[in-house]
């Protein structure tokens, strides 16, 4: 396996720990507080979990633990999206298990929750957890989207866990995984499967957050990562002072990555999808809010400036929720009649006939390229992917067109040009910061001590996370405590919540105090490259989001 100067560097990179966790493992329990509750829905959740339901917070101290040194046998899993900082769980956890017993085993099941339902794993060893010590990726063991869902896959899973006699299961993933983790251990304990479920807060997004899990990880990474590229794109803006940016970046349901990387780089403008749907924002709206900042600049700064946009924006604003609801139900109901049609002419007069008024009206104003991403394929769930529709090229094209009546009208007289951007791909698997690398190790190693303190049913927590590591606080939440009942798919279903940006939180404010200044001015901030070597105060930082929500 080749490997780049910066890897093999990397490799001998040792993380940072919590003072409790740099103890031997049997000398460190877990200490229960008060039991708890769901997050709302409780007497639906407890029908549910009846297993699982109201345990206790869990918090890691010193103190004798005889079971930390047992032999025992471990699955993991990583599910989902990749996130920077995966491989560093799993580095953690294996260290962890080792630490106990030398002949304790760790299975990763390949192409994720798959790999448990078919029992398709390989057995880690140093060898192959040493390759990939603080590096991106998940590419040690594969990741998938495979839920645990049918009564037939709970079986399987069972029947992998007696075969393998596995005294616990690592789940590392976001909302839905650990939702899935959740069932698993209600199930397990209903069924008198004796292995145990633990999860890991995983996601990109940093929607999975609340008091004890403070923030997933690779946010931090994927941020510092996007927020490079975004200071290099406002450079060269100012340098060329000729073209509007329209950034997309990574966000499908909450928009922090694009708060977050407003903060680190002050670009001219950043959506917010949650306020964009509590002002009950149009397109029309959204649009010349641009153009204002748009015809400011041109009087002054000059033609030129960066917009950043959460990908999830589309189904924020209300009409094109509506138009998006509408397109899903009607291509669902009539799949074969729709998909009988030759043509966008063709598709586009059925849906006159199929759209309510108001919808198909939203769809005719549409240019036809974006239109045609709106009929693009369903997802597994018939919904449409609005990851591939181009929302900073629809709102590019709105501001220009919009812009040109205003030039008829007298009230603009420069010069539009724009280029678009989609920041995705490009900050899922990079080399995680350092702040992500001690994380991620730390929540493999609380990981251990929680299988070894016979619980199931809990998420690795670590906190107090803009303290410096050996101040940081390790323990366990129980799933069930995140959770609540969401209409999904027809029917009600337990699902952990997701944490969207609260437009009275801190990160908000502070973008909202300084937003009408940054419009108009150009304050860029240019963040540069992830550091990795030097000093505390520039390779150990965490987010913006985090500092002002700890503050």
């Amino acid at each position: 396996m080749s490997i780049s100067a910066l890897q093999k560097a990397r490799y001998e990179y040792k993380p940072k720990l919590p003072a409790v966790l740099k103890n031997k493992l049997d000398k460190v329990v877990v200490e229960f507080g008060k039991p708890t509750e769901s997050v709302a829905d409780q007497a639906e959740l407890k029908a549910l979990f009846k297993n699982t339901y109201g345990k206790p917070e869990a918090l890691v101290v010193k103190g004798k633990n005889e079971n930390a040194n047992k032999q025992i046998k471990v699955g993991v899993i990583l599910s989902g999206g990749q996130a920077p900082g995966g491989h560093n769980v799993i580095a953690g956890l294996y260290d962890g298990i080792k630490a106990g017993n030398k002949t304790s085993s760790l299975y990763g099941f390949t192409g994720g929750p798959s790999g448990l339902i078919e029992c398709k794993y390989v057995e880690l060893d140093d060898k192959i957890i040493d390759e990939y010590r603080n590096t991106g990726g998940f590419d040690i063991i594969g990741s998938g989207r495979t839920k645990i869902e049918t009564d037939e896959q709970y079986k399987a899973s069972a029947e992998t866990a007696k075969k393998l006699a596995l005294d616990a299961v690592v789940i590392i993933g976001g909302d839905d995984s650990n939702t899935n983790a959740a069932l698993l251990a209600e199930y397990f304990i209903e069924n008198n499967v004796s292995t145990r479920v633990i999860g890991c807060p995983k996601t990109i997004d940093g929607d999975l957050k609340n008091e004890f899990i403070e923030t997933s990880f690779g946010f931090d990474t994927a941020c510092k990562t996007y927020s490079e590229l975004i200071g290099n794109i406002e450079r060269d803006a100012n340098s060329s002072k000729k073209y509007w940016h329209f950034i997309k970046l990574m966000g499908r349901s909450a928009s922090h990555i694009a708060l977050e990387c407003e903060l680190q780089t002050r670009a001219n403008i950043c959506l917010i999808s949650e306020e964009v749907e509590a002002k009950k924002m149009t397109l029309r709206q959204i649009t010349d809010d641009i153009c204002k900042a748009v015809v400011k600049r041109s009087e002054g700064a000059g033609n030129f400036g960066v917009i950043l946009i959460p990908e999830g924006l589309v189904e924020f604003i209300p009409e094109m929720k509506v138009l998006i609801a509408e397109l899903n139900d009607k291509m669902a109901l009539k799949a074969d009649e729709f998909n009988a049609l030759k043509d966008f002419a063709a598709k586009k007069d059925w849906l006159k006939s199929n759209l309510s008024a108001v919808s198909f009206e939203t769809f005719a104003s549409l240019p036809e390229a974006i239109a045609v991403q709106f009929l693009a394929d369903r997802d597994p769930h018939g919904n449409v992917q609005v990851s591939r529709i181009d929302t900073e090229k629809l709102l590019a094209l709105s501001v220009e067109a919009r812009l040109a009546e205003m030039k008829k009208e007298g009230t603009y007289k420069g010069k539009f040009s724009s280029y678009c951007h989609f920041f995705g791909y490009e900050g899922r698997c990079a080399f995680p910061s350092n702040f992500d690398a001690d994380y991620c190790y730390s929540l493999g190693v609380n990981a251990f001590v929680l299988i070894a303190s016979g619980v199931t049913g809990y998420l690795s927590s670590v906190r107090n996370l803009t303290a410096p590591a050996d101040k940081w606080v390790a323990g366990g939440i129980p799933l069930t405590m995140m959770m609540n009942m969401e209409q999904r798919h027809g029917s009600k279903k337990p699902v952990i919540r997701k944490a969207l940006v609260e437009l009275d939180g801190a990160p908000f404010k502070a973008y909202a105090e300084n937003r009408e200044k940054w419009a108009v001015e150009t304050a860029y901030l240019y963040p540069g490259a992830i550091q990795y070597y030097g000093p505390s105060e520039v390779c150990d930082q965490p987010t913006k989001t985090l500092k002002l929500e700890q503050k």
